[in-house]
Formats: C-alpha cells, structure tokens, sequence
C-alpha cells in the first residue's frame, strides 16, 4: 500500500536523504538554435554587493547578497533568476573565496551558514566562506507544491499500489501536475547541469579565477558534474559522503535502505544497552518491536497538534533523518520513549523537516535570515523536483507494474523498516518529464587538478562503496580519504577528516595515499 502523498510543511514520504540528485530536464550543456554559443557576457560581468543579512538573531557578521542567472542558459534573453548568497570573510587577507553546498538535494545553503558557521570558522583563515541557495531553493526562486490544500490520496476508493498500480500512477501523475502549477517558470529548468553553471557565474562574481569548492552528500554530486563541465576552472574540490554518478533510482533506494538500517541495528544496539531504551535491553527483540510499532501506526496513526494524525511512514521518515549522526541518538532515544510510553508526537516530529545533509545541522527555526517568502514545502518540493530532474529513467506503467514484486521484495529484503518507504520514494517521479543522462554519460575522466573524496564506512546514506566508485569514475583526479567512522559525511563528526579537509582546501595539501581517520580517531 502507498501511503497519502501530502506536500505539507513537513518533510513526510517524498523525503529522499540527500543520496540522489542530478541533473536539467532532458539536457547536457546549453548552446544557442543557430548552433552557436548564447552570449553569457553579461552574467559574467557581475560583481557581488554585500550587506548585513536581515532577520532577527542574524549573526552580525554574517553578509548577504545575490547574483543574476538566466533561467535558461540556452536562451539567456528569455529570462533570469536571483541566487541568495551568504559569507563570513576571512580573518585576515583572502585569498578568494571558498563555496560551500550543505547537500539535500533541496536545502538551502544561507539559513544553515547562518546556524552552523562555527564548524567552518577555520577556512575563514585564508578565504571568505561563502553559500548559496541553489536555483528552486530558499530564496532562489523557491518551488512549491502548494499548501496542502491539493493533497492526493492515493488509497482513495481503494485504490492500492498492490491492487491497482495503474490507479496509482494515475495519482502520481495527478501529484506532478500540481506541483508543476505552484512551481512557476523554474521547474523546468531545476536540476545539477544548470545549478553547476550558477557556480561557475557565482565563481566569476566573486572574483575567483578558479572555483574552491567543499560540497556534502548531494553537493558531490554538484561538484563532480561542476569539474566536468568547467575542468579548467577547477581549484580545490573537496567532496564529503560522496554521491554515485550511475546507479539508477532504483538501485539507489535499494543501496539507502540497506544503509539507513544497518544505521538503526548500530541504535538498537547502543540503545539496549540503556534501562531507559523504550524497547527493552534484548536487541534481536527490540528490532521485531520497531517493526511491529511502524506497522501499528500505518494501522492506527497516533494524533498530533497539527492537522493530520503520524503514521508508521511518517515515523519511518523521521528515523532515518535522525540516524544521520550519532550525536542523536539520545534526542531520538527520549523522543521514541516519549511515543511509544505516552503517545506524544512532539519530539519525533522534530525530526521530520529535516532532510538535508548536514548531520546535527538544524533548519532555520529561530528568525535567522529572512525567509517569510519561502513556501513552508519548499525542501520536500525541490528535494522531489531535483531527484525527479536528475533521473533519465521512466519506466511505463506497464514496466512499474510488471518489475512491483521484484523491486517490493528486495526493498523488503533490504530493510523491513526502509524498505516500503524507500521504494515510495523511487515511484516519485513517475508522471515528470524524463531527466537528463548527461550525468551518466559524461561525467567522467575528468582533468583537473587533484580532488579530495571523503567517505565514511559506516555513513547510511552515501555507501562508502560510492565514493570508491565515483572515484574510479573521475579518474586520476580523484583522491579518497577513508574515513571509518559512522554517519552522514565525515567533516562535521570527525576531528581528523575535519583537518584533514581544512589542510587541503586552505594548503593545498593531500593525505599520503588519501589517507585515512579511525572510527574514533581524533589525530592522524
């Protein structure tokens, strides 16, 4: 059964945890009708102007600022777009800047550097630390699916994914088509192709002759199609829980389940060995009650405060964004006790808006910057738009329906918590326009200068395997630091590849071999 696709403020079953993104519809790099290349003169003779940003509780010295780009860059004339930017400035003198994406896809960069700048206060050493909000993002032009008020229920008069998968298609189609109306003019140019040539204009603006880079999750994925595209311009790249460049969107979902429960077997493990663990001290045990509470809520959803009650789905959801770093475990501890012993919602569902990338890096909620102009669904909306824009695949109603068994049981197989979730997540897009295969086609053996790869073993979003992956994929270029240690990247939880990435990107300095950073290891 499918459960109710909503596009509410919450981040509910069309949150995908930041493996997947890539690229504009149906398109590699742009080139003008007549065959030549369109003129980009004038978006490349920008200069940034910085002011103090606005909102209540800004830090005060954080700067904000914007940068022009054509909504299409294949024909520049037809319109533009605003970028949000952000920056703290470098200590001393600069030696240009250094651009951070925090990932999603679909979370916006100014709000999170205004509430975790602290962790990058180091690069500030040698360079302006500057972010942005990525077209379709935030304040850059943000998409939307509505208010909710357009809501489509796929179990509607009975109709079931495992009954009526055609009635259910139907619906997605039905999904795809309202968010198409709340979008505006930037849907359908959404998507990494097009957000890697705003680098390259954001690059220009900030006066840097080449692009440094520090990009987490999906913002790997940024940066790998950025070197493609624009090899010369490469400076230093750094990419953290790196993304795969091939594996389809159904492998991808099969590859996160498997990741997101492992991740809950290390939390029931450590869980059990509390008194206060909500599901006892036997971990074999707890597991089978994890389960069994998932499947009692898609039953009997449990009441909130807000206008629909949380099912098992949702609870699903919330879980896996807080497996993102071991940092909480214990908020997600209190808050399944809180559940399961009093039926109380409220600390489960401070999990579910997140879904971007950055391990323990909240969403704005506390007026930093102001964002009174940014739909309440615009992370669910653009994280769905970009996966959905990146992705060449779409199979037919006849393929979905024909491959529905094979691809529930090994979901199934992979994670019993993840799996009916995950495999939502994939039939998302059914009903959009074909996405691109410039990403699978093209990003590869790149030439640029050295570029350092970060993966964590134990991350349940982006597979250590990825980043071998990818690295093998880039070619020469491409340098992995292994890190062993748990959770979504590595920079924000680990003290060694935390140096080790400030050692490159400040110096230039890679680790011998790669390198590598132990489990717990804080020195070399």
């Amino acid at each position: 059964m499918l459960a109710k696709l909503s596009m509410r403020p919450t981040v509910r079953r069309c949150a995908v945890t930041g493996a997947v993104g890539l690229a504009l519809l149906g398109a590699g790099l742009p080139a003008a009708a007549d065959g030549g290349e369109p003129d980009l003169s004038r978006f490349y003779r920008q200069k940034v102007v910085w002011a103090k940003c606005e909102g209540a509780g800004t830090p005060k010295d954080l700067q904000c600022g914007k940068v022009k780009v054509p909504l299409d860059y294949t024909k520049p004339a037809a319109g533009t777009l605003d970028l949000a930017l952000a920056r703290y400035r470098a200590t001393g003198k600069s030696r240009g800047s250094v651009l951070l994406n925090f990932g999603g896809p679909g979370g916006a960069g100014v709000p999170q550097l205004a509430d975790g700048g602290k962790e990058f206060m180091g690069l500030t050493n040698g360079y302006d630390v500057v972010t942005f909000d990525p077209r379709g993002v935030g304040r850059s032009s943000p998409v939307s699916c509505g208010d909710g008020a357009e809501d489509v229920d796929v179990t509607d008069e009975g109709a079931e994914l495992d009954d009526d998968p055609r009635a259910v298609l139907g619906q997605l189609e039905k999904v795809a088509d309202i968010c198409a109306k709340h979008s505006g003019p930037v849907l359908p140019h959404i998507g990494t192709v097009n957000a890697a040539r705003d680098l390259d204009v954001l690059r220009q603006a900030l006066g840097d002759k080449k692009l440094n880079y520090l990009g987490f999750s999906y913002g790997t994925r940024l940066g790998a199609v950025y070197a493609a595209q624009f090899p010369e311009k490469v400076g230093r790249l750094a990419l953290d829980g790196v993304d795969t460049l091939t594996e389809p969107l159904t492998e991808q979902g099969v590859a996160g389940a498997q990741g997101q429960q492992r991740a809950l077997e290390d939390f029931i493990n450590w869980c059990a060995k509390d008194i206060a663990c909500p599901f006892g001290q036997d971990p074999r045990r707890a597991r089978e009650q994890v389960v069994r509470l998932v499947d009692s809520m898609d039953r009997d959803p449990v009441p909130t405060d807000f206008e629909e009650p949380f099912t098992g789905q949702d609870l699903v959801g919330a879980i896996g964004q807080a497996l993102y770093s071991e940092e909480l475990w214990p908020m997600l501890e209190r808050a399944l006790a809180s559940l399961v012993e009093d039926g109380d919602t409220r600390g489960v569902l401070g999990f579910t808006s997140e879904g971007i990338a950055r391990p323990g890096r909240e969403e704005n909620r506390g007026g930093l910057v102001d964002e009174e102009d940014v739909p309440l669904d615009n992370l669910p909306a653009a994280l769905l738009a970009i996966n959905c824009a990146d992705d060449p695949d779409r199979p037919t109603a006849e393929q979905i329906t024909k491959d529905l068994g094979r691809l529930r049981a090994e979901y199934e197989e992979a994670s019993p918590v993840f799996g009916r979730y995950r495999l939502t997540e994939v039939l998302m897009c059914y009903g959009r326009p074909r996405g691109t295969d410039f990403i699978r086609e093209q990003v590869k053996n790149v030439d640029t200068p050295k570029m350092l790869l970060v993966g964590t073993r134990g991350d349940p979003a982006t597979p250590y395997r990825w980043t071998v992956e990818t690295a093998r994929r880039l070619g020469s270029a491409a340098v992995v630091l292994d890190n062993k240690g748990r959770g979504h990247t590595g920079y924000g939880s680990s003290k060694c590849v935390h140096r080790k990435v400030d050692t490159f990107l400040l110096y230039g300095t890679l680790p011998a071999g790669g390198g590598s950073c132990g489990a717990e290891d804080d020195g070399d």
